[in-house]
């Protein structure tokens, strides 16, 4: 599992000083990149070589709220991984009570610049499966 921690931005929350719906996509994002960087690959690096990774799918379970100025902790594991696709859960954790505010899964597929999925050159899938396999094992 991989980690990420930040604290809420004002600009993140609405009216009522509750994180807007949409701002925990954008963690979730955070964590995706944090992932990639753990599997030792810079997110430009990936697409100057032409390697793009849209999302085809996005679900989110909302739980707890997060509110101005909470600590939060952005849990990401790979769930599957192939030549072709990606999918990620994510768990937000509010640290002031440990409570989950939210739930989610996210699925990409890797495509060329012209959005036409490709199959992930060795150089990068090895890196990724090497990880996603220790998170295997280590639930096992």
């Amino acid at each position: 599992m991989i980690t990420v921690r930040d604290k809420v931005r004002f600009v993140e929350t609405d009216m009522m000083g509750v994180v807007h719906h949409a701002n925990y996509l954008r963690w979730f994002e955070m964590g995706r990149v944090a992932y990639l960087r753990a599997c030792g690959i810079s997110l430009g690096e990936l697409m100057e070589a032409g390697v793009i990774f849209p999302i085809t799918e996005v679900n989110a379970k909302y739980k707890n709220s997060c509110t101005f100025d909470d600590d939060f902790e952005v849990q990401v594991k790979m769930s599957a991984f192939n030549k072709a696709k990606m999918e990620f859960r994510y768990k937000v954790i509010r640290l002031r009570d440990g409570a989950v505010a939210v739930e989610g899964h996210t699925r990409n597929v890797f495509t060329d610049k012209n959005g036409h999925i490709v199959r992930l050159d060795p150089i990068w899938f090895e890196k990724i499966q090497k990880v996603y396999m220790a998170e295997k094992s280590a639930e096992e």
